[in-house]
């Protein structure tokens, strides 16, 4: 299980503490939030902070792209330092062209789905696909609760991977913490987003250890 904390929950006015923090507990990858007020009602973050981020960690960062249009920002996030980039299923018209784009740039391509929306939207993707990101909460909002429907999605898409021999890792984003993870890593997920359980309680270097160790 790959944890990655996502800087949203952050205190982003001490980026680089906080970032340095989760690494000294266990972090594999860090998380980047982006919303443009549109796909989702919220406004967060763009191609700078993810360059920020690129300043201070050795770490993967994972840019998850929650915003209209996204095929005119891949090149701006993979230039900033994203070695991984998520667009959503219901945002892009030409899904396939954005994943073979991001494909040639070399970083990892996945895809989003929405709580309502079916596995089924990716069967022609997925063997394309390095991750798929399956949302436990709606996006758009920090805070959310876990939506307990999610873990049978998340069962049901590792079996469809699984069962078509392919590579995509599972990961999944939206109310996780000490409490869930360890049923939600059992249902399948590989990759673990975790934003007020890593950055929310005032020592991100002891919540993140302590996601980890809840895991197992």
């Amino acid at each position: 299980m790959i944890l990655a904390p996502s800087i949203l929950a952050s205190d982003l006015s001490r980026l680089g503490e906080e970032i340095r923090a989760v690494e000294r507990g266990g972090a594999g990858m860090i998380h980047v939030d982006v919303m443009d007020g549109h796909f989702v009602p919220n406004i967060s973050m763009g191609p700078l902070v993810v360059e920020a981020c690129r300043r201070v960690t050795k770490l993967p960062i994972d840019a998850h792209l929650m915003i209209a249009d996204a095929e005119k920002y891949l090149d701006a996030f993979v230039d900033a330092g994203a070695t991984s980039v998520s667009v959503h299923v219901e945002a892009l018209p030409h899904l396939q062209r954005a994943v073979a784009h991001l494909r040639t740039r070399g970083v990892s391509p996945g895809v989003a789905l929405n709580p309502s929306t079916p596995i089924a939207a990716l069967s022609e993707i997925l063997p394309e696909l390095d991750f798929v990101l399956v949302m436990s909460v709606n996006p758009g909002f920090s805070f959310q609760k876990f939506l307990p429907a999610s873990l049978d999605k998340l069962r049901r898409m590792r079996a469809e991977i699984r069962a078509r021999g392919l590579g995509a890792k599972v990961q999944v984003d939206g109310g996780i913490n000490a409490d869930n993870i360890k049923s939600i890593v059992e249902a399948g997920a590989e990759i673990v987003v975790a934003g007020a359980a890593s950055f929310g309680g005032g020592d991100p270097e002891r919540s993140t250890r302590g996601l980890i160790g809840a895991a197992s």
